[in-house]
């Protein structure tokens, strides 16, 4: 509610009576006595000149502040991968193209290198050769030592017998050298299909059968858009007053008279220095894949201060080169007192300073009105 601060004053500053209006005026009455002389009209209007001075004020009140802003914000799928060719071969089938909706191990290419074929069968091969190897040299070992246990243990020399212990223990180690040989000429061989990490939609393919395709090569890109991300990047300004924020709305070009909803799953916990924003993660439901990854968003956010608030009007806020101050009434003077802007919202500004609640501020603040000064003019 505004108020205003009122003082008549006559010419001979016989009294003066504080009132209140709602403008600013300046009215001179000029009271005679009815009956009188024009001589004495005269006389009593030039003595009893009366001043009213008003000036517009308002009394301070806590406010909570309360406001919804809208931020840019972008969608991002839940996952997304490229999937590349490890091994250098032709690419012998495409089993899917773009738009197609995939589910996780489920082939989508497949790369034909004989070579790899060629090696993890000869890997099979040495396999059986270190195996055979190394069961003859263990019955040899077995067939000593039993001997050597018997009632002429002199048949055997012990260093016959650790001959033959070294001998089994080589040959198993190049047996088993050979089974891991084997089992990673199998995963190099693994390597040929191009199977899906999760489930998805293919989204890009850069090959045809037929094509060679070298070492880290990219063959298609996947996307898990089932669930979205949608990022915003929140002003450091909202970051504390947002921070019960859990659930958005947002719209998209594509529906404009159509809201969607977030839930606030994570935050990067630090402000970007280029910026000056902390990026915020929503995950929004897209069962129904009415949204795309990529597209805008407008997102809104409730922003409420913990705290008790000064909410102004933008005219009670003086500025100049030096300071941004309010104006404050106390004792019939003017009195400067400096603030800081915060929040704005629709019934004003956000204001911090040496003030309290019920203190009386000018509506319109101005350098012109000095501190110290008045609340009342006289006009001589």
């Amino acid at each position: 509610m505004i108020k205003t601060v009122k003082t008549m004053i006559s010419n001979n500053m016989q009294y003066l009576t504080p009132v209140r209006s709602l403008t600013l005026s300046i009215l001179v009455s000029l009271c005679s006595a009815c009956g009188s002389s024009g001589k004495q009209d005269s006389k009593i209007a030039s003595n009893e000149a009366v001043i009213l001075d008003t000036v517009p004020v308002f009394i301070l009140k806590t406010d909570t502040l309360k406001k919804t802003v809208e931020l840019p914000g972008e969608l991002l799928p839940y996952e997304q991968t490229d999937l590349y060719a490890k091994i250098s071969g032709f690419v012998r089938t495409m089993k899917v193209d773009i738009g197609d909706r995939v589910h996780k191990g489920q082939t989508l290419a497949i790369i034909e290198a004989p070579e790899v074929n060629t090696k993890f069968a000869e890997a099979g091969y040495s396999i059986q050769a270190a195996k055979a190897k190394w069961t003859a040299s263990k019955d040899n070992y077995e067939r000593l030592y039993r001997a050597s246990r018997n009632q002429y243990p002199c048949i055997v020399a012990p260093v016959d017998l650790e001959h033959s212990h070294n001998e089994m223990m080589a040959d198993s180690a190049t047996y088993e050298a050979a089974t891991q040989q084997a089992k990673a000429y199998k995963e190099i061989s693994g390597y040929l299909y191009i199977t899906a990490p999760f489930d998805g939609v293919i989204t890009a393919r850069k090959v045809d059968p037929g094509a060679l395709v070298g070492v880290n090569a990219m063959l298609l890109t996947i996307q898990n858009n089932r669930t979205l991300r949608l990022r915003v990047a929140v002003p450091e300004m909202y970051v504390a007053s947002a921070g019960k924020a859990r659930n958005i709305l947002f719209s998209v070009d594509a529906y404009p008279e159509q809201q969607f909803s977030g839930v606030l799953t994570r935050k990067t916990e630090t402000v970007d220095p280029a910026t000056r924003t902390e990026l915020w993660e929503f995950a929004i439901d897209n069962s129904r894949h009415l949204l795309k990854a990529g597209v805008f968003a407008r997102a809104k956010i409730s922003i409420t201060r913990s705290g008790r608030s000064y909410v102004i009007p933008p005219s009670a806020i003086a500025t100049t080169l030096e300071r941004k101050f309010v104006i404050r009434v106390t004792g019939g003077k003017a009195d400067w007192v400096d603030v800081r802007q915060g929040m704005t919202t629709d019934s004003g500004i956000e204001i911090f300073g040496n003030l309290k609640t019920g203190d009386t501020l000018l509506v319109k603040g101005t350098d012109e009105r000095r501190p110290g000064s008045k609340a009342y003019w006289e006009i001589r």
